[in-house]
């Protein structure tokens, strides 16, 4: 095999004993801390907000305006409808602003 698919292979088996990992280490307690709840809670919202940053800083105007779109959608709704409400908005200003 070549060694793209063994890194493959290896990334894989890493991201799986991340992830069973974590859920081994809290089924051991009965109650999890609410600091570490909330710890946890706000993973996906960093984890996002690493993706999107860094976009935002070379966004043109179509994309800060797609992004602006989500925001307020964020406020009223979930993780879904904002982000199919931003991929609908830059999808459309792509496809009127060029």
């Amino acid at each position: 095999m070549s060694t793209t698919v063994w890194i493959i292979i290896a990334a894989a088996i890493a991201t799986y004993l991340t992830r069973v990992g974590g859920h081994l280490v809290l089924s051991r307690f009965e109650k999890v801390h609410p600091r570490v709840e909330a710890g946890l809670n706000a993973v996906p919202a960093a984890v996002l907000t690493t993706l999107v940053a860094p976009a935002a800083m070379n966004a043109g105007p179509a994309e800060l305006i797609a992004l602006a779109v989500a925001g307020l959608v964020s406020l009223r709704s979930g993780m879904l409808t904002m982000f199919l409400a931003g991929a609908a908005v830059l999808i459309a200003l792509r496809q009127f602003m060029g």
